[in-house]
């Protein structure tokens, strides 16, 4: 059980209730376990129906194919916690991938440094805007997700331009470089969520992003720095979308202008069906990991099937995302007659 400091308003997860039913302890368990239930359920499946699916090339393809979105969600997980949302990662997650093809020809380190520096100040523009702006997230992010489009359209002479990576750079390599079987961006997903887990259950700072989600105005009358945090988290999306940017550029070796178009919808999709409350105050990083692999693991699925189109797997992802948002509905409807009882 994570120990919470008494300072910090907030519930822990798997805390029990002598107040709380079972049918309330159920739906919260589905909450925030059911995508891993879900997930294991359609790869056993899926391993049974096709014999190419259960094959460790087909795993490593997943995995690697999942890393991408993996990044930008981790991000996502912190702010909508928070209680907001970032709809620019798609296109800051394009821009960033271009901008690592331009900075790479001034060395593998100015190709890294260049979209995050970059990205991570869009970020901290959203946050800037959000947390002393007192702007809505909503529309703050949709306008730096067509600004960011804008800038990547700008410099990429109308996307008429892509920028290649030389295969012998530091960070094509890294892109494409694998280490005990598995791609380098996989085991730099496994480095970042590790991270996530303990600096959201272990940290002050994770501790306050849940009492922030929770209830800001509380969290802010109990001394907590809403504003620096709600700041950081956006610049961390911004930085993590930007990264996720560069490592995509660099596993295609070129950075394309067309890429990430509506990922940031896949990665809210991701984030809540790994059981985050898109209203704030709950959600864990193991989660929204599951929520991205299943979302993976259904796109692989209808490629094996070969007759259906990939849009099955938008349909697919928003039947997940209405029972899981249905599922939320129902916990806070619960919780709130318990609080009237």
């Amino acid at each position: 059980m994570t120990v919470v400091r008494p300072e910090v308003p907030v519930a822990i997860e798997g805390t029990a209730d002598s107040g709380v039913t079972r049918r309330e302890q159920l739906a919260g368990l589905v909450q925030r376990r059911g995508s891993v239930v879900v997930l294991a359920l359609v790869v056993l499946i899926s391993a049974f129906a096709f014999d190419s699916f259960a094959t460790v090339d087909n795993a490593r393809n997943i995995a690697m194919q999942s890393s991408f979105l993996a990044i930008i969600a981790l991000g996502m997980t912190f702010v909508i916690i928070s209680g907001g949302i970032d709809l620019s990662v798609g296109s800051v997650y394009a821009l960033g991938g271009v901008l690592a093809a331009y900075g790479v020809q001034w060395g593998s380190l100015a190709g890294l440094l260049l979209p995050l520096v970059v990205c991570g100040g869009v970020g901290l523009l959203n946050g800037a805007l959000v947390a002393y702006g007192r702007l809505a997230p909503f529309i703050v992010t949709l306008a730096t997700l067509l600004g960011a489009r804008g800038l990547l359209l700008a410099i990429t002479d109308e996307g008429a331009t892509t920028r290649l990576m030389p295969q012998d750079a530091v960070l094509t390599k890294a892109g494409q470089g694998t280490f005990l079987g598995l791609g380098i961006p996989v085991w730099i997903v496994i480095a970042l969520f590790a991270v996530g887990v303990l600096v959201l259950q272990r940290t002050r700072f994770g501790h306050s992003v849940l009492a922030i989600g929770g209830s800001a105005e509380a969290a802010r009358l109990m001394g907590l720095p809403v504003a620096r945090r709600t700041m950081g988290l956006y610049a961390g999306s911004g930085l993590l979308a930007g990264l996720a940017g560069a490592l995509s550029a660099a596993y295609y070796a070129s950075g394309v202008t067309i890429v990430g178009v509506g990922m940031e919808l896949d990665a809210i999709a991701a984030v809540v069906i790994g059981g985050t409350l898109l209203t704030g105050g709950a959600g864990t990083v193991g989660g929204t990991l599951a929520g991205v692999l299943l979302l993976m693991v259904i796109q692989n699925v209808i490629n094996q099937i070969g007759t259906l189109s990939s849009h099955y797997q938008s349909v697919v992802s928003g039947v997940f995302l209405a029972i899981v948002v249905a599922v939320q509905a129902y916990l806070s409807r619960a919780h709130l007659g318990k609080s009237r009882s």
